[in-house]
This record gives structure tokens, sequence and C-alpha cells, in this order.
């Protein structure tokens, strides 16, 4: 059985919806169909941000925002031009959707819950009446002159457009590859480090604001360090894992780790400033306070590490003491055997090569009328609602280009 459309979108997440959505709005003669492969549509909607959907970032300066995406950084620099956060805070405004900005930038519905956006879109369809098809598996595309065909598991679809969103979806990539597109391998994005070091082992929830490094690499970041029962988490080791994704990979996540707990701090400086509490703070013990901006459990182990113990007096530290303890609060080295997946927000760095997109249009430079939004790209970004705001812009765009 044959079913026409003019538009057919194959992904039933944020991406495809939001594209859909604006397409309509902007052309309501136009015959839509959304293709779900799964039973459910926009399930990494609902569990996104913890549940509340974390929609986009405060960051209104496209320049600025662009600076969140290790892939893609220069090629959205026009699309955020087009549609930035400002417009996203709009066009959900619009659709009834009231967002708020909490104090880390991120922005989420006043009302904390995802399902408000999963409604919003699901109404918009109805009344535009976009179709929406579930357990619809691609299985081919075929491209003639003027139309194309979609083969799924159940039925064929013939359209003269198609928008694929299908985020990182591999039988995907692989059709498309066989149609001509480069794909960049996937590999894991967002992950935190496993690490196993008397250090920390009893510290599970400390937290402390550090510069990270990869010994003997250009990687490096600093931010919020959370100690984990397996290891390092919070957005600094995010933020490396992120930009460090390929080559993290590339050394099978088996690597270095500097830690500066004193951020940008230098071990010098810290040695001159242990000399001086040396002097001033003389008859106190050194484990009993930590004389820097973060957790006396954290102190007290970096201190036990230098070789100092309980009952010690800071009169009493020796040369060497001092020297190890300003390298344990200034350059730590842990070694790294292994990530785990943060939260469910499982982000992959990979997908269709952006060398064949056309980013005024989102248009292939492979096919006519085939156009890209969200994930599927070679495009990720950092935790915090920007990928988010990828697959908004991308939606965008797509539908400018159709009116």
């Amino acid at each position: 059985m044959n079913s026409n459309f003019d538009v057919v979108i194959i992904g039933g997440g944020a991406a495809g919806f939001f594209t859909a959505i604006n397409i309509a709005e902007n052309n309501s003669r136009l015959k839509i169909a959304i293709l779900e492969r799964g039973k459910e549509v926009l399930s990494k909607v609902r569990v996104s941000g913890g549940g509340r959907c974390n929609v986009t970032h405060a960051c209104f300066i496209p320049n600025d925002l662009v600076k969140f995406y290790p892939r893609g950084e220069r090629e959205l620099k026009g699309p955020f031009h087009q549609f930035c956060s400002g417009d996203t805070i709009e066009w959900f405004e619009r659709h009834g959707v009231e967002l708020k900005i909490e104090e880390d930038g991120r922005m989420f519905p006043v009302t904390d819950s995802s399902q408000t956006i999963i409604d919003c879109f699901q109404k918009a369809v109805k009344q535009l009446g976009i179709q929406v098809l579930t357990g619809q598996s691609v299985q081919s595309l075929f491209k003639s002159d003027d139309f194309w065909k979609v083969e799924t598991n159940q039925e064929t679809f013939v359209t003269s457009k198609i928008v694929m969103a299908t985020g990182s979806n591999p039988k995907i990539w692989e059709v498309l590859k066989n149609m001509g597109h480069s794909i960049v391998e996937p590999v894991p994005s967002l992950f935190t480090f496993n690490i196993k070091d008397t250090r920390i082992k009893d510290l599970m929830g400390v937290s402390a604001f550090a510069a990270v490094k990869v010994k003997g690499t250009k990687l490096s970041a600093a931010g919020p360090l959370l100690i984990t029962h397996w290891g390092m988490s919070g957005p600094g080791i995010l933020r490396l894992s992120a930009w460090g994704a390929r080559e993290l990979f590339a050394k099978n996540y088996q690597f270095v780790l500097q830690v500066n707990w004193l951020n940008d701090q230098d071990t010098e400086a810290t040695l001159e400033l242990l000399k001086t509490l040396k002097l001033e703070q003389a008859k106190k013990l050194v484990v009993k306070k930590s004389p820097f901006d973060f957790p006396n459990r954290l102190w007290e182990s970096l201190a036990f590490a230098s070789g100092i113990l309980p009952e010690t007096k800071w009169a009493d530290l020796s040369k060497k003491q001092l020297n190890d303890l300003a390298n344990q609060l200034t350059d730590g080295h842990f070694q790294v055997n292994g990530k785990s997946t943060f939260k469910e927000e499982f982000v992959t760095a990979g997908g269709i090569d952006l060398k064949g997109i056309n980013f005024k249009t989102m248009e292939s430079k492979v096919h006519p009328n085939l156009y890209f939004a969200g994930e599927i790209v070679n495009i990720d970004a950092i935790t915090g609602g920007f990928n988010f705001q990828n697959a908004w812009t991308g939606g965008y765009l797509v539908a400018q280009n159709f009116a």
C-alpha cells in the first residue's frame, strides 16, 4: 500500500516534532507525516533534564552560544543568527509554554515537567493535522527524479521531501552512507571517569571547583568536580569528556587525569601560601580545617596522601611534606580506567559529516529535497539544554526553506 505525503519526517523525537510543526504553520496546505519506529514518540524528551526537560540555555548571543558545541561550533554560527535561545523562549510562549531560567543558565518549563513540552507538541500536531505514525521502522529509501519512496516494515510512503530527524540511529546512518553521505563514526561524548584511588575512596558526594587536564594532551577544562562512588563526575569532567570524545575513545579510556583542586593557582604560589600558614598557624593541627575553599574531608585526604598524620601541627611540617602537599593540591595525578554513562542522557559525537550539509537550509548537498535536523548530524554539545537548541534551530531552518 502506498501513502502519499508532501513531507515525510523520519523520527518522532524533539527535532522531528518541532520541524513538522514549523513546516505546517508556514504551509497549511502541505500533507505531513511523522514516522516513528518505536511505540511511543518523544520518549527522550520525557526523560531529559531528570524528567523536567532542559529546553534551552539562557545564552542569547549566537557567537557565545556556539562555544558550547565541541562539534558544530563553526557551522552553527549562521543558523543561531536565524534562530537562537531567545527565539526558542518566544516560540514556546506563543504555544502556551512559559520557561524559566535557573541559576546555572539552564531553562525549563515553569511546571518543572517534561510532560508540558510533550503536551504542547502533541496538541500542535493534532491542530495542524500532522499524521503521527508509530511502529514504522524505515527499511530503505529510494530516490527518483521528482519523488522519494520510503519503505518501512509496514508500508511504503511516497513524498516529495524528506526530513531525517532520527538522532543517533546507526541503521539510518548506514542507509544514508549507502546513498553517498559520509558518516563520522559515533563515539560516546558525555561520560564520567572511573577512578579507583585511596585519596577519593570515601569522599562520595564531595564537590570542588577544579581545573582538570588529560596528561600528555592539550585537553583541559574547569568547573565543579564531583567525587562519586565510581570516580569523578560533575560539569568540569563532562566538559572534558565532550571535548575529548574522540581522543579519549582512541586511548580506550585509559589515561592520567591531572587535577588542580585550587583551579588556576600554580604549585609555587601554593607552596608559598603553605609556608605562610606554617608560621601563622604554627600551633594548630594541619588536618583540622581546610585553609582553602573546598570541603574539609578532601583537605584531610590530600594531607594524609602527603604523609601528614592526624596529630601533626603546622609548625612540624617538613620541607618534603610541604612540597608534597602543594603538589597534591595543584597537580594530583589520577589513573582513569574506563568510563560510565552520565545519567540516561546518552549523547554521541558522530553522525552525518557536516561537509555534506548546507547550513543555510539544512538540506543535503548530495540529494535535493533531503533535510536533516537534530542529533543525526555530527553536532553535539555539553549538558545544559544545548543539544535541544540545536534541534530547534535545525527544525526552524528546514521549515523556513519550505516556506
